[in-house]
C-alpha cells in the first residue's frame, strides 16, 4: 500500500518524536500534582512555570500574561465571553470569517443582548479597515474588536499592527486569533496594539488538548472556570503537565527552525500553485496568494466540479490527505461559512492543502498525478 501524503496540517500536525520524548517522563517518573508542595509537586510545577517562560520570552511578552489552556477554542471563549463579564464590553465587532469557536460565541452573545457588527471582507478575504475605523467611530459603547489574524481555510492574513492600532486610537479593546500564526510567524507583543492572543499547540508539532492565551498585563479578566487557584486563580483544574510539557518543546523546535521551514514550505506553496496553474485549466485559488499570505495553506477552487466531500473522499482513497473546508466542519451538511463569505461561485469544489516542513516536492508531484486520474 502507497504511504499517505498528509496534506492536511492546518488542522492538525504530526506531534515530533521529540516531543513525545519530552512529554513521556510526566507521564511515570515525574507525575506529581503541580499543586503539591513535596519534591514532586515542585518538580511538576517547576516544568510548567519553565514551558510559560519560554513561551514568554519567544513572544516578548511576561510570564504573567501567558495562561495555558486546552487549546484555541478555550483561549477564544474565554476572550469573549471574559469582555462581557469582567471588561464591561457591550458591542463586538468581528467578521464572517472567523473560526467558528469565535463565530458561535459571538452568536451566543449576541443572543444575550450584546450588539454585534461584521467588518465587511473583499473577495481575497482582506478586512475593510475603513470600515473597521467607521465602526468604532459611530458609537462610545465598551467595544471588543476580535478579528482572525490569518484565515486557516484559505490563508488570508490580515494586517495585526492595522487593526489593533485603530481599536487602541478609539479605546477598543483588540483580541486576535493567531492559532495559525503561533510558531509559524515571529510575534512581538510588547510591541504589537493587541490585548489578546490565542494559541493552540497541535497546529505546531505539538499535542492535541493543550495551548495558551495571551492576556495583555493592561487588561483583567476573571477565572472563565472556578475551582483551584491553578493559573494564577484564572484556570481551575489541574494543570495537563504533559502536555504543557509537550508544547514548550514543539515552540521552542518551531522557533529554532522557523527560517528554514518557512522557506521550504514557501518553494512547496509557489510550486503547488504553478503546478496547478500549468496542468489545470480553470483552476482558481480562494483567498490571498501572494508572497504575503499564509505559507502554510492554499485553497484551490477546481471549476465544474461541485461535490467537494467526494473530490476528497477520491483524493483520500488516492492516498492524499486534505480538507474541504476547516477540519471542525467535517461532516457538516452546508459548505464552508468562509468560502459563502468570499462570495464565490457555487460550481467549484474547494479544496485545502496546507504544509509543514517534512513535506517534498515529490509529495507535489505524486498530487499532481493523482489529480490528473480524477479530473
Amino acid at each position: 500500500m502507497q504511504e499517505k501524503i498528509y496534506f492536511d496540517n492546518a488542522a492538525t500536525t504530526r506531534v515530533l518524536p521529540e516531543v513525545v520524548d519530552a512529554m513521556l517522563p510526566y507521564f511515570t517518573e515525574h507525575f506529581g500534582n503541580p499543586s503539591s508542595i513535596h519534591s514532586l509537586g515542585r518538580k511538576s510545577r517547576s516544568v510548567i512555570e519553565k514551558a510559560r517562560r519560554l513561551i514568554a520570552q519567544q513572544l516578548n511578552a511576561s510570564t504573567a500574561e501567558i495562561f495555558f489552556t486546552s487549546g484555541g477554542t478555550e483561549s477564544n471563549n474565554t476572550v469573549l465571553k471574559g469582555a462581557v463579564r469582567d471588561l464591561g464590553v457591550t458591542r463586538l465587532i468581528s467578521s464572517k470569517l472567523e473560526h467558528h469557536c469565535v463565530l458561535h460565541t459571538t452568536q451566543f452573545l449576541q443572543q444575550q443582548g450584546i450588539e454585534v457588527a461584521y467588518v465587511r471582507n473583499d473577495s481575497n478575504g482582506f478586512f475593510d479597515l475603513q470600515q473597521v475605523e467607521e465602526l468604532l467611530q459611530e458609537t462610545d459603547q465598551k467595544t471588543l474588536v476580535s478579528l482572525i489574524h490569518a484565515n486557516n481555510e484559505i490563508g488570508t492574513i490580515n494586517d495585526l499592527h492595522a487593526i489593533g492600532s485603530l481599536c487602541k486610537k478609539h479605546g477598543a479593546y483588540f483580541h486576535a486569533d493567531t492559532v495559525q500564526t503561533v510558531a509559524h510567524y515571529q510575534l512581538d507583543l510588547e510591541n504589537s496594539p493587541v490585548d489578546f492572543i490565542s494559541a493552540s499547540a497541535h497546529k505546531f508539532h505539538g499535542p492535541k488538548g493543550v495551548g495558551f492565551l495571551y492576556v495583555s498585563a493592561d487588561t483583567q479578566l476573571q477565572p472563565f472556570m472556578h475551582g483551584g487557584s491553578q493559573e494564577r486563580n484564572m484556570r481551575a483544574g489541574t494543570e495537563n503537565l504533559a502536555a504543557i510539557a509537550g508544547m514548550a518543546k514543539a515552540f521552542e523546535i518551531s522557533y529554532e527552525n522557523l527560517d528554514r521551514n518557512k522557506q521550504h514550505i514557501t518553494s512547496l506553496k509557489k510550486y503547488a500553485i504553478n503546478q496547478l496553474k500549468e496542468k489545470f485549466e480553470g483552476v482558481g485559488f480562494n483567498g490571498d496568494i501572494s508572497d504575503d499570505s499564509l505559507y502554510t495553506v492554499v485553497n484551490v477552487a477546481f471549476p465544474h466540479t461541485t461535490a467537494s466531500d467526494m473530490f476528497m473522499f477520491n483524493l483520500d482513497i488516492r492516498g492524499i490527505c486534505c480538507s474541504a473546508g476547516s477540519a471542525c466542519s467535517s461532516g457538516a451538511d452546508r459548505g464552508s461559512h468562509v468560502i459563502d463569505a468570499l462570495g464565490k461561485d457555487d460550481d467549484t469544489a474547494s479544496i485545502r492543502f496546507s504544509f509543514n516542513g517534512a513535506n517534498t516536492k515529490e509529495e507535489i508531484d505524486r498530487l499532481m498525478s493523482v489529480l490528473e486520474e480524477i479530473l
